[in-house]
């Protein structure tokens, strides 16, 4: 990472005339299991990656914002003054392109329920770059949004804990960039350890780490990019979530985080088809979590039967099924990827973001890593895709000041 550091002094510097007062990062994640979970107030079992944004911030002696970086050429202003009387539907229609992203995070601090109040604080410059793969599905828009909160709320001396600057970012996200996502992202960014995943309720916002043992047990994650892009601010996303919510009114629930398994012959009485797929995903897909849970921590695992993340492969596997089959999310890039990866000797694979393009994930032995690549690269070759971007991620420690 001391590369992007200094790259961001470096950028700073060149636009705004003199080195930042400080540097903030934040990483993205991969979610190992938990897949569309989140908004629906279930479970998800994230972990924050080695691939990070940085955010350089220096302090203005006037009412300005002014944002810059790597991803554009523009240097986006706006008075403080402005971005406080925006109400929500302004800030989705004024606040546009990538430095909605940061924007939207100053706007979501100025609220009420976070306390925040926009009049009290001074101006900024900001210049970010990042070595997230964009629309990957490894959340480079919440390595944004994390970053940027963690540095307004130190700077500008709000202490929020970082459970409520993860709701933040989601605000922004939601709000001003106009993605329905849930609060997995950024949790994950912020809350990350190394070398653990985090465990999180989305009902009552709970985090809790469990150990993965990857480095003890000799296993990598392999990201798989296929370069399909996806965006969550379209339209797969927002139905997906749209049908959730009809079954959870067809059930007569709040939200699927309170149907069970035991529940889905009912769900498929009183649900048509396509519904009762989207929720049956829901509902497996959250005891997956649990499950995946419970065997990284061994719990009820028998003397001598397998545990930790050796024994976790075919949970990832369902996952997958259930996400091209039931939810329909997955593309025929993804389909491959999984499927070869596991034929070459992967523990188990799966895709990982909200789908419709973006990544898999595989977990693999280090000594069947090079295999499981040149499976996958062979493979996309054989049925004409283009070549995938295959690198390993680590699960790393979230957001900090550098």
């Amino acid at each position: 990472m001391t590369d992007i550091r200094d790259d961001v002094t470096i950028g700073f510097t060149a636009v705004f005339g003199h080195e930042p007062d400080g540097l903030w990062s934040a990483p993205g994640r991969v979610n190992l299991i938990g897949e569309h979970t989140d908004y629906n107030l279930g479970f998800v079992l994230p972990f924050a990656i080695d691939r990070r944004t940085v955010v350089g911030v220096g302090l203005r002696d006037d009412r300005m914002l002014r944002v810059a970086s790597t991803f554009a050429d523009e240097l986006v202003e706006i008075s403080l003054d402005a971005l406080a009387a925006l109400t929500p539907e302004d800030a989705g229609r004024e606040l546009s392109g990538w430095s909605a992203y940061v924007l939207g995070v100053a706007w979501a601090l100025g609220l009420d329920e976070f306390g925040g109040d926009l009049a009290a604080v001074p101006g900024l410059e900001l210049f970010i770059d990042s070595d997230v793969p964009v629309g990957a599905g490894l959340s480079s828009s919440a390595a944004i949004e994390s970053a940027v909160a963690l540095a307004l709320n130190d700077v500008w001396q709000l202490g929020l804990e970082r459970p409520a600057l993860a709701r933040v970012g989601q605000r922004a996200e939601n709000v001003a960039v106009g993605a329905p996502t849930g609060i997995m992202d950024q949790s994950a960014s912020l809350l990350g350890v190394r070398d653990h995943a985090v465990f999180l309720d989305c009902r009552s916002l709970e985090g809790q780490v469990v150990p993965l043992g990857l480095d003890e047990a000799g296993i990598v994650v392999l990201v798989i990019d296929t370069g399909v892009k996806h965006s969550h601010a379209t339209g797969g996303y927002g139905e997906r979530r749209a049908a959730c919510e009809r079954g959870a009114a067809a059930m007569g629930v709040e939200s699927l985080r309170d149907v069970s398994v035991a529940d889905l012959p009912r769900a498929r009485e009183v649900l048509d088809d396509v519904t009762y797929r989207r929720v049956a995903h829901v509902v497996t897909e959250n005891q997956r979590v649990l499950d995946t849970v419970d065997t990284l921590r061994g719990v009820g695992s028998d003397e001598g039967s397998p545990s930790g993340p050796l024994a976790i492969g075919e949970l990832l596997d369902a996952s997958h099924r259930s996400m091209r089959d039931d939810f329909e999310i997955s593309v025929p890039e993804l389909d491959l990827a999984v499927e070869v990866a596991v034929e070459a000797g992967a523990i188990g694979a799966r895709m990982t973001g909200g789908g419709f393009g973006g990544a898999a994930i595989a977990l693999v032995k280090l000594d069947d890593l090079s295999r499981v690549q040149v499976a996958v690269d062979n493979a996309f070759s054989e049925h004409g895709f283009s070549a995938p971007d295959t690198f390993v991620v680590r699960a790393s420690d979230g957001a900090a000041r550098n």
